[in-house]
């Protein structure tokens, strides 16, 4: 399994249920990345996807609380071990983590491969945050990309890969 995501200068992801950024090239590569793959998120990330429907072209695995929640294009799960088992028979090169923070970390010690995106500014006060990799032991940058400017925001894209897996 792998996780896809997008973090400022300071490991920050989100604000009041949004992302802090919105940058063509960043939501390009997520589509190019998990497109005929499946993305595991929770119930609130799901939420700020377009309609808050689960995205096409992707098995969408819904992680919840909510007993009662039924989500048509999308699979329901209710703890990280049914969400776990719904993806064992998969090729974990074809799952990835989208999020949100609860999710992220919770599911972070299954990931062997992170796809970052690393732009190069804070976005004012975030709530939630990405686990700094940089910090964590066994976590390794693969792969790092030039920097790309969008809407005189720069940003690099930044692979990181899971020694302990």
């Amino acid at each position: 399994m792998n996780a896809i995501v997008a973090v400022d200068a300071n490991w920050g992801i989100g604000r009041g249920n949004e992302l802090l950024f919105t940058l063509r090239g960043d939501l390009k590569r997520f589509r190019e990345i998990t497109t005929g793959g499946t993305i595991l998120l929770g119930r609130k990330t799901l939420e700020t996807f377009p309609g808050g429907r689960p995205l096409p072209k992707r098995r969408n695995v819904v992680l919840t609380k909510s007993t009662h929640l039924e989500l048509e294009g999308a699979t329901v799960v209710h703890t990280i071990d049914e969400l776990l088992d719904s993806v064992k028979d998969e090729d974990p090169n074809s799952v990835f983590v989208v999020g949100g923070g609860t999710v992220y970390t919770a599911l972070l010690p299954y990931c062997k491969r992170v796809y970052m995106t690393r732009v190069d500014a804070t976005a004012g006060e975030p709530d939630t945050y990405f686990p700094n990799l940089d910090k964590l032991p066994g976590w390794e940058v693969e792969k790092e990309e030039p920097p790309i400017e969008e809407n005189g925001i720069t940003y690099r894209f930044v692979d990181y890969i899971n020694k302990n897996i």
